[in-house]
């Protein structure tokens, strides 16, 4: 692996185009000679060198592109790196990784992939392990309440590292930080991956009683309530490593999906409640809502755990069962406390 004193992580391929993408490719970018960066377009990486900026996300984020290796070949991509940044949305991300031909256990890969591989219901880091051979100690998770579009406009921004090599966690979180953005280590990968899902599915729920206008009071109490069922899913799941739910990795990330503004899986629950159908809320949204495959994913796993999630399954009646937004969540609020 290449690497200089600042970064361990050697030639780092961004996997993806979208506005999370962008957002940490700028952060590397003040710690990294050069970065490779795999779009799926052609005529997009055309754009973009022409431009200097991501003609489509994040625009006011500018780039030199002399130090960017654009390509649209996905095997190109990961033999030009000692390092692979997942970045796809979730529900397209193993039609991207399955085209991956070419060895790459010996790698470093990092996940920024905020959801579960559908169909397998495995995290992205466990997918990695599983299907490429890539060891677990050398996977690494990025979560915390971070907007891609709060670090666009340069706002204090916080994120947490994880990998069960926390010597490898410390080192990325080193290289993210700077400016205004803050990084942290942890141990706990796999409860940073899950919280990152279930983060979207309550906030899908916090935007139904938006939609709604069932009140500031209740949405207070349906958030308390999803940091406690989240909690109970993650020591069902993960039961070995130690974490407090309030760190800014869990309830951090929740309280930012359930109430801003730049939250598309919040956005997505206040269409349907407003009376919108789940079909059109989701034509209805420029970008992916990843909470809507997430909520699937996480039901699917819980029918083998069974941990209490009335409010999970709630968000599930509605996406997939075609229940009432208002009289679910009513339903489900007779559990709170």
């Amino acid at each position: 692996m290449t690497s200089t004193g600042e970064n361990p992580f050697g030639t780092v391929a961004v996997m993806g185009g979208g506005s999370w993408a962008t957002a940490l490719a700028s952060l590397l970018m003040r710690r990294c000679d050069r970065i490779v960066w795999y779009m799926r377009r052609n005529d997009r990486i055309d754009d973009f060198r022409r431009l200097r900026h991501n003609p489509v996300y994040l625009s006011d984020i500018t780039f030199d592109v002399d130090r960017i290796d654009f390509t649209a070949d996905i095997n190109a991509a990961c033999d030009m790196a000692d390092t692979l940044l997942l970045v796809m949305p979730s529900p397209y991300f193993k039609s991207h990784a399955d085209k991956i031909d070419v060895a790459i256990s010996g790698k470093t890969v990092i996940s920024a992939v905020k959801g579960i591989v559908p169909d397998d219901n495995l995290t992205v880091t466990d997918y990695m392990s599983h299907r490429f051979g890539v060891d677990a100690a050398s996977t690494l998770a990025i979560g915390g309440p971070c907007h891609a579009e709060e670090i666009a406009l340069g706002r204090r921004s916080y994120l947490t590292v994880g990998c069960d090599d926390m010597a490898k966690a410390t080192d990325l979180a080193r290289l993210l930080t700077g400016g205004n953005v803050s990084a942290v280590a942890s141990a706990d990968i796999e409860g940073i991956e899950y919280a990152a899902v279930l983060k979207n599915v309550y906030a899908i729920a916090a935007g139904m009683v938006h939609g709604l206008k069932m009140g500031d009071n209740f949405l207070a109490v349906l958030v308390s309530n999803a940091i406690r069922e989240m909690e109970r899913f993650l020591n069902a799941v993960c039961p070995s490593k130690r974490r407090n739910i309030c760190d800014s990795a869990y309830l951090g990330d929740l309280l930012v999906t359930c109430y801003s503004r730049f939250s598309r899986n919040h956005n997505f629950g206040s269409i349907i409640g407003r009376g919108y159908s789940v079909k059109a809320a989701r034509m209805e949204m420029e970008q992916t809502a990843e909470g809507y495959f997430g909520t699937k994913c996480i039901h699917e796993i819980n029918e083998r755990t069974g941990v209490e999630m009335p409010l999970l399954e709630g968000v599930h009646d509605i996406l997939y069962g075609g229940a009432p937004a208002a009289a679910t969540l009513r339903e489900v609020s007779a559990s709170f406390s």
